[in-house]
């Protein structure tokens, strides 16, 4: 992180001392298309509880030319040092602060980032903030509960617009003054700026108008479908505002597609940013679509649930993003007219996963963690801060009501608005709402880590009739190294009871109730004969891992793709790649279970989790003696299936996909070559850009196409994708000259472009080239700490995470992790980064050796 790491104590001293009024922030970018620096001017106004007091204020800039304290100019050179401006016994009641700096852009996705789009060669900018970036760009009080209005005047070049989070004004001579903003936090200022390309529209709705607006790139405008975008928005506003019962917070709402963005979207208020790959190309599946909603709702959300209200300080980080993927999910579910009604199937199928993987890791935390400084936060963006936390959300929904849930939610957002809360906020308003005393579940969901199992015990008479039912719930020890121990916790689940109708897996009666304790009895009805399956967790309210019964699990792995509905056979998608993660079932296993009842699975969403399950087990989990002819199996399939799929479907093209990341003999390549060079055709498979680039992808990284065919097909999609695409596949070429290349140009510079240098690394990092990467374990360990104290956050993460050798799955891997750990003293951050690598590396030498015990002798072929 560049600059000082602010800790939580020294926020909380600041915000006990400081009431910041407003900011009024010149930025001189008239110089933005050659880049460099840029000048800033702030202008701070704030009360100070205590005059004479000492504090400080955050700037990260290459020169601070001008501090001017109530009239008196300080010497920038002796109060300036390492990202702060010290502010000692000068202060009165009543302070107005000016500060001149040149500050920097950047190529990282952090603070005010700058890219040039080759296409029309015009520079285009904009601002991430999230968490300690707006220091980047102006001084600033930089902590979420230091809120103030800002005001900010911008000189851009000729003919460029700027967005803001207020309304945009007309430009007079270049120059952009834009109105105070409400009182926000520094994070969720945000700035636009370039030739950007706009389509405007607006929301009706309570006698009110809010005018939308969404951008992008010329270059990318003929693929910009706003009407859709537009939709979805207006949907949002109608469900939330009813929701909330709280009128939009800010006079318009912009959403800007930017490139090179390192995150999905961010919640600048009035002005969200949105990674522009969600600006689709070439022709992508429907899930695709889903994934965009839910994050264009995500942000949405957030106008409200962090934006109006904010956490006063990280440790409540989950809280706003946990609300806002609740929400988001619950309105693509419930909202008129909405597209997704299934996307609870896609929560459990997805996020889920995301969050049982977290939680099984050594890092695992509390869903409220303790954030001591901004290095914790900066690794806390995880699958529990998100996915954990929603899940307990919707369990907490379950156990309170929902319409308890939302009254509670509008007293909050009444009582709070514009300022700054703590948990204990929002659970005393649910409290109010529901009656529930909520200080308990809190305790058990919030203040400990770890995950439950939960299995069913049943017994039957002779004649098939239950005569008991239990839920038994563990709670498994935490991985080594985690803090804390385990919980047995409430839980409200359903319990679905589920039989064979006409071919299909039919619900036929449904319990819902309270689960705690070790052992808890279910009130199954007298002299009822089991059902064929029975689903704990049914309707997912719960987040807990699910185990099946042994005839419940004959019956699934029969008839898996049977289910009527699609939530429950992705709850037993997942449960089965659960297990198959833990060991609990052979990744051959799976495989067959996936391939007798993939074809029969209609949700495409759960179809492409599916495709990456599969290949990651066989590629990390398998055992290493048969792993190739699993391979074969699973590359065999996916072209049958994508010859036998309906022309020009959703289903088509994932097998298309999945086959092209795969194909691995001589006539499959040749498969692959021919489509990309048009000899070969599938009826309805459309070869566009990004289908192009899939295929030559696999070409390049099996020897099969070499610079010449990928600076062809550069030539052909000169854009900015096109360039990174380009990027990944000379990286992934198979030869020794090629990977050390990519490694230089990653390790030893730090000129690479966020996008570039994640491109660099997907492309280097090949499953099938194992042998030829295995001599950058070492240097990999030789090299990573220098990185991390020298890059930005954002790109020492990706080269931390992505250069790990994970796919030399061996002890050796692991000792010499160990070895690293014990010796390199890294930060909190890698250190944490680091172990939950070698936690995968470690998972799956354990799950290689489950299926090879499964296969009976290493390496045999099961079946």
């Amino acid at each position: 992180m560049p600059g000082t790491n602010l800790t939580r104590e020294e926020a909380q001293q600041r915000a006990r001392l400081l009431s910041v009024d407003s900011y009024e922030i010149g930025l001189d970018l008239s110089g933005a298309q050659q880049g460099g620096t840029f000048r800033s001017v702030t202008t701070v106004r704030f009360d100070v509880a205590e005059a004479g007091a000492d504090t400080f204020i955050d700037l990260v800039a290459p020169a601070v030319h001008e501090v001017v304290l109530n009239g008196d100019a300080l010497d920038a050179g002796a109060v300036f040092e390492n990202s702060r401006i010290a502010l000692s016994g000068l202060l009165a009641g009543r302070n107005e602060l000016r500060v001149v700096a040149d500050c920097a852009y950047t190529n990282s996705g952090e603070g005010l980032h700058r890219f040039v789009d080759p296409v029309d060669e015009q520079a285009y900018l904009y601002t991430q903030f999230e968490v300690p970036d707006a220091r980047r760009v102006f001084a600033s009080f930089e902590q979420p509960d230091l809120k103030g209005t800002f005001e900010f005047t911008v000189t851009a070049p000729e003919g460029w617009t700027v967005i803001s989070n207020s309304p945009t004004p007309e430009p007079k001579d270049n120059i952009w003054s834009f109105a105070p903003t409400p009182r926000i936090s520094t994070y969720i200022t945000a700035l636009i700026v370039g030739p950007y390309h706009s389509v405007h529209s607006s929301w009706e709705g309570e006698g009110r108008s809010v005018p939308l607006a969404v951008y992008c790139r010329p270059s990318l405008a003929e693929f910009l479908d706003s009407d859709a975008i537009f939709e979805v928005t207006r949907q949002g506003f109608d469900w939330f505002q009813e929701k909330f019962d709280y009128a939009y917070p800010f006079e318009k709402y912009d959403q800007l597609f930017v490139p090179e963005f390192n995150a999905g979207a961010m919640e600048n208020a009035g002005a969200v940013t949105i990674r522009d790959q969600y600006v689709f190309r070439s022709k992508v599946t429907d899930a695709a679509y889903e994934t965009r909603a839910e994050t264009i709702l995500h942000e949405l959300a957030h106008m409200w649930f962090g934006d109006l209200v904010t956490m006063e300080w990280w440790n409540d980080l989950w809280l706003n993003e946990s609300f806002a993927t609740y929400t988001s999910i619950a309105c693509q579910a419930d909202a008129a007219g909405s597209k997704w009604p299934q996307s609870w199937t896609t929560f459990a199928n997805s996020m889920k996963t995301w969050a049982y993987r977290q939680d099984q890791l050594p890092s695992t935390h509390p869903i409220m963690a303790e954030i001591n400084d901004l290095d914790d936060v900066l690794v806390n963006f995880d699958g529990i801060t998100y996915a954990k936390g929603a899940s307990v959300l919707k369990q907490l929904v379950a156990y309170v009501g929902k319409d308890e849930f939302f009254a509670g939610v509008q007293a909050y957002f009444k009582a709070h608005a514009f300022g700054n809360t703590r948990l204990s906020d929002l659970l005393g308003a649910l409290e109010r709402t529901s009656g529930r005393d909520l200080k308990a579940w809190s305790k058990a969901w919030l203040e400990t880590a770890g995950i439950n199992i939960l299995r069913p015990e049943i017994e039957t008479d002779a004649s098939g009739v239950v005569t008991s039912f239990t839920v038994l719930q563990e709670a498994p020890a935490l991985p080594a190294g985690a803090k804390g121990e385990s919980t047995l916790r409430p839980h409200r689940i359903a319990i679905g009871c589920y039989d064979l109708k006409d071919g299909k897996l039919v619900r036929t009666s449904r319990i819902e109730l309270d689960v705690a304790g070790e052992r808890t009895e279910v009130p199954f009805p007298k002299d009822t004969r089991r059902p064929a399956v029975i689903l704990l967790n049914d309707d997912d309210l719960s987040y807990a891992k699910v185990r099946l019964d042994a005839e419940s699990l004959r019956v699934v792995t029969e008839h898996l793709g049977d289910f009527a509905e699609s939530l429950p056979r992705a709850l037993s998608w997942a449960s089965a790649w659960d297990m198959t993660r833990d060991g609990e079932l052979a990744a051959r296993d799976y495989l067959d279970l996936v391939l007798s009842g993939v074809a029969k699975e209609s949700d495409i969403g759960v179809v492409q989790s599916l495709h990456r399950q599969v290949k990651l087990a066989l590629d990390l989990y398998a055992d290493p003696v048969w792993r190739e002819r699993g391979l074969t199996r699973w590359t065999d399939a996916a072209l049958e299936q994508l010859r036998a799929a309906a022309p020009g479907s959703d289903h088509q093209l994932a097998w298309a996909r999945t086959f092209a990341a795969t194909a691995r003999t001589d006539a499959q390549l040749d498969l692959l070559d021919g489509l990309l060079n048009g000899t070969e055709t599938v009826e309805g498979l459309a070869v566009d850009t990004e289908m192009r680039w899939a295929l030559l992808q696999r070409l390049a990284s099996t020897g099969r196409a070499d610079e010449k065919a990928i600076a062809a097909e550069l030539e052909r999609d000169k854009t900015s994708a096109g360039e990174q695409h380009a990027t990944s596949a000379r990286a992934s070429r198979p030869t020794a000259a090629a990977k050390a290349e990519a490694w230089a140009s990653v390790i030893d510079s730090d000129k690479l472009p966020n996008a570039v240098q994640e491109a660099v690394i997907g492309g280097f990092v090949q499953i099938d080239q194992r042998e030829l990467l295995a001599p950058y374990t070492a240097k990999y360990f030789a090299a990573v700490k220098a990185v991390w104290d020298s890059r930005s956050y954002e790109m020492a993460q990706q080269i931390a995470t992505g250069l790990y050798p994970a796919l030399q799955v061996s002890q050796e891997t692991l000792d010499a992790t160990d070895a690293w750990l014990a010796s390199a003293e890294p930060s909190a951050a890698l250190r944490r980064l680091v172990t939950e690598s070698r936690a995968g590396v470690e998972r799956a030498l354990r799950a290689q050796r489950a299926d090879a015990a499964a296969g009976g002798t290493a390496g045999a072929d099961k079946g």
